[in-house]
């Protein structure tokens, strides 16, 4: 890519898709495309070919997802499958169909399998049964790393797919009930301190593990990944290190400035018992994470109190 080439951010508006439009516009690049969901719906596939078609991109990030939580995917999985299917196909059809150069497709790390070897290696996927509670969003995403491989296979069309853990940062998705961890969280405990509630109660046991990357990290990687790697093998992106969910809400209510107790609610599930990636591969590629976790979750609350009247919530 040059400061010049044509970029098109499916998902611009997401918690991904902004942070690498963020990330592109520091670097100089001045060409990027965006659409909004109104105005460009990537489930109908002949908007998308119309798109394609006319705008001409020259490399695409594939960053547009249905994305949530436990209670989330529980709730409505035929969504989840349908619309990621959807999406993936399309775009990714699209792509090499009006000759995009490059396309990076991000997975996300929930699709391995419930009980991978710990750390996480690349060649885990599809090596055991997944975790149920996230099984559509997975099985949709795996198809995209499928599609891209296969693309790449027959056509020689440069696709490359991506793994990031956990992420968090500015323009998360806030809402009470179909947040990720660590948002929902941080919703919880602001809430709680506002009015002055004793107690916060988190969903499981608060022992299972998780690692967390700050979004503005991942768009620093998968540009990185953009200039340096053309390979059908995934990537981790992560930062190879991980807490428990009792921890993190340690680091959250600190944050956030809550006092009161913290308490574990064990009749909620908790999911994967432990996900850390291993980022061997991605460290040998030439990149490595800058924003520690404390501090990441420090600039996200003060994001949050300056935006609650637009993010998503």
């Amino acid at each position: 890519m040059t400061p010049e080439s044509r970029i098109f951010i499916a998902g611009h508006g997401g918690l991904v898709g902004s942070a690498i439009a963020r990330r592109l516009t520091a670097d100089g690049y001045r060409e990027q495309v965006a659409r909004t969901r109104a105005e460009l719906d990537l489930e109908n596939q002949a908007a998308v070919d119309a798109f394609f078609a006319s705008e001409r991109p020259e490399y695409v990030f594939m960053a547009a997802a249905r994305v949530g939580g436990i209670q989330a995917n529980d709730s409505y999985p035929a969504e989840f499958i349908y619309s990621n299917l959807m999406v993936e196909a399309n775009v990714i059809h699209a792509a090499w169909k009006f000759g995009v150069r490059k396309l990076c497709f991000l997975g996300s790390s929930c699709i391995y399998p419930k009980l991978a070897p710990q750390p996480m290696t690349e060649d885990s996927l599809l090596t055991g049964a997944l975790e149920p509670t996230n099984e559509w969003y997975a099985v949709a995403k795996i198809a995209g790393i499928k599609l891209c491989q296969a693309y790449r296979r027959q056509y020689g069309f440069d696709a490359i797919s991506v793994m990031p853990t956990n992420l968090y940062g500015p323009g998360d998705n806030f809402h009470a009930q179909n947040s990720h961890v660590l948002p929902a969280m941080m919703r919880r405990f602001h809430e709680a301190r506002l009015r002055g509630d004793p107690e916060v109660v988190i969903w499981g046991t608060g022992t299972p593990r998780r690692e967390f990357l700050h979004v503005d990290d991942l768009a620093a990687a998968v540009v990185h990944l953009m200039h340096t790697y053309s390979a059908a093998d995934i990537v981790n992106i992560g930062v190879g290190e991980d807490v428990t969910i009792r921890e993190l809400a340690d680091l959250v209510a600190a944050a956030v400035g809550y006092t009161g107790r913290i308490v574990t609610d064990p009749s909620k599930p908790d999911g994967t018992p432990r996900k850390l990636l291993d980022v061997s591969r991605l460290r040998a590629l030439g990149w490595q994470p800058r924003i520690a976790l404390a501090d990441g979750i420090r600039e996200t609350y003060r994001w949050f109190l300056a935006n609650q009247g637009t993010f998503r919530a």
